[in-house]
């Protein structure tokens, strides 16, 4: 058995089952769909993520995109503007994690938040930048230098924490909370342990230690929402 992987619980049997089949997910979220624009965005987040914003010229987007920079000028009319919509496009690559896994249709709501903490444990794993968030990246870079790219970081991150809000609100409904612990702030803590995980596999240049922290991250889940007196 791996020690870095996150316990069983009785409330996650059957999302443990259902990370099994993620791996469809995860092949939709690592294979954009292709077209020329397509190819670009799916260079920037393949390059940034590897080397950072600052580093990555539009030469090199191009020619990992295969495209020529012609082509890169007939889309965006910059550097920034490419990276303005790559980071709406992270948003919508993203949408399947909270539609395809199979964890999604789990009637327990704490299942369910479960599953995706599973799910991205799974993903963790292969060379890091091919699993590091691409906004987070950016974001930690361009924050100062351009609003632009920081809104529109900002709306992709808000976004995912949306969209992972319902279960949170259900299973707070169903199980119960401390009072001072609201559902957006419970999944921005989600998102944060994530981002912290990208930064400490870089720091190793392996997905070891991030599995540990997201092991970390679904006990305390379970804590959170275990019945009064439960071991």
């Amino acid at each position: 058995m791996d020690p870095n992987q996150p316990a069983s619980t009785p409330e996650s049997r059957r999302s443990a089952i259902a990370v099994a089949g993620v791996g469809a997910g995860i092949a939709a979220l690592r294979a954009p769909r292709r077209s020329a624009r397509a190819a670009l965005i799916a260079a920037a987040h393949s390059t940034v993520r590897k080397q950072g914003y600052a580093a990555t010229t539009v030469d090199q987007i191009c020619a990992a995109a295969g495209v020529t920079k012609g082509a890169f000028f007939h889309h965006f009319a910059s550097k920034e503007a490419l990276a303005v919509a790559a980071a709406e496009a992270w948003t919508e690559r993203a949408r399947p994690m909270f539609e395809m896994p199979p964890h999604t249709k789990l009637d327990d709501p704490l299942a369910r938040l479960i599953g995706h903490i599973d799910f991205r444990f799974a993903m963790l794993d292969g060379p890091v930048e091919e699993f590091t968030c691409f906004v987070g990246t950016m974001v930690q870079e361009a924050f100062a230098t351009s609003d632009a790219i920081r809104t529109a970081c900002e709306a992709s991150i808000n976004a995912y924490c949306a969209a992972l809000t319902p279960d949170i609100e259900a299973t707070m409904a169903r199980y119960g909370a401390p009072e001072d612990v609201t559902a957006l702030g419970l999944a921005q803590h989600i998102q944060a342990v994530l981002q912290g995980s990208f930064i400490l596999a870089k720091t190793t240049n392996d997905p070891a230690i991030a599995r540990e922290s997201v092991t970390h991250l679904k006990r305390y889940i379970g804590m959170l929402f275990a019945p009064p007196g439960a071991p």
